[in-house]
């Protein structure tokens, strides 16, 4: 199985971007789903994460109200909806592939990683 993230770049605080993760390999549609992110210097921290029908979501406290993640079955895709960023969202943002149907918030349980995509948000 192989993640690919895209859809990173440099905005401006305040300003939004897009995120997709499309798996190849197989289906993960079975699979809950999660965003992590690591700034320079800092462990990687969990941001989201879906369960496999997409009705079951959590966020950290620090980004609830702005970020949304949500997923396409049908196209093996899930998607991180940035709003609102603040330079403090800057750093290297990394999907994965729970082992469960439900993810987790916590990095273990996670059985594959994409390759992580930039997102710098200037001030």
């Amino acid at each position: 199985v192989q993640l690919q993230a895209s859809g990173g770049g440099l905005v401006q605080a305040g300003g939004s971007l897009r995120l997709s993760c499309a798996a190849s390999g197989r289906t993960l549609s079975n699979n809950g789903m999660g965003w992590f992110r690591q700034a320079p210097g800092k462990e990687r921290e969990f941001v989201a994460r879906i369960s496999w029908s997409g009705y079951s979501t959590s966020y950290a406290d620090s980004v609830k109200g702005r970020f949304a993640i949500s997923r396409d079955n049908a196209k093996n895709t899930v998607y991180l909806q940035m709003n609102s960023l603040k330079p403090e969202d800057t750093a290297v943002y990394y999907c994965a592939a729970h082992g469960t149907s439900l993810g987790s918030s916590s990095p273990g349980g996670y059985d594959y990683w994409g390759q992580g995509t930039q997102v710098t948000v200037s001030s």
